[in-house]
């Protein structure tokens, strides 16, 4: 079962690598997929959110839950895991971008836009914001698949653990307000 899953997992890259590439969207990704580095976008997004009170709770939430994602994905899974990026189990995959962390699983890119994406569902004041921020993390775990750095399965975890710390997350917040009768 194992063996189908990986090579899987690789048969879908190499689909993407010669099916769906272009100069377009190699261009448009790379530039997207850099966004996510270091958690950039989401965290400048985020941060951006603490300046105006309607925003405030969703941005602070979602720096905690992208900072618990980090800690799941980067500190602990990575290394327990040890899965090597694609381009080096995969013949014939070509990345698009440099990537100098040699683990794989899971995707912290994915883990962080889904981990913000979580709470911007539940607490941004519009529906359409937290629907956009859910397009825009779709988005950028398409672009690790798309760019050739990890392996779908390692897309797939990452974003089940963003989601996972974003309800975490709100769990704890939603606690806390009611301890201290806070506006939920």
């Amino acid at each position: 079962m194992l063996q189908w899953l990986l090579a899987a997992d690789g048969g879908i890259l190499l689909w993407l690598q010669e099916t769906v590439r272009c100069t377009v969207l190699d261009g448009v990704l790379c530039a997207y997929t850099h966004l996510g580095d270091v958690g950039l976008l989401w965290i400048a997004l985020s941060a951006a959110m603490l300046c105006f009170r309607p925003t405030r709770r969703a941005g602070g939430l979602a720096l905690c839950a992208m900072l618990l994602g980090m800690l799941c994905t980067n500190v602990v899974l990575k290394h327990v895991v040890g899965r090597a990026r694609p381009w080096l189990t995969v013949e014939g995959l070509i990345p698009l971008v440099a990537e100098g962390d040699p683990n794989s699983f899971p995707s912290g890119h994915s883990c962080a836009a889904f981990a913000a994406a979580g709470v911007w569902v539940q607490t941004l004041p519009r529906r359409w914001m937290g629907a956009a921020g859910l397009v825009a993390a779709g988005l950028m775990a398409f672009s690790r698949l798309y760019v050739g750095v990890h392996f779908p399965s390692d897309v797939l975890v990452g974003v089940c653990v963003g989601l996972m710390c974003s309800l975490l997350v709100l769990l704890g917040w939603k606690r806390l307000a009611d301890r201290r009768g806070w506006e939920g």
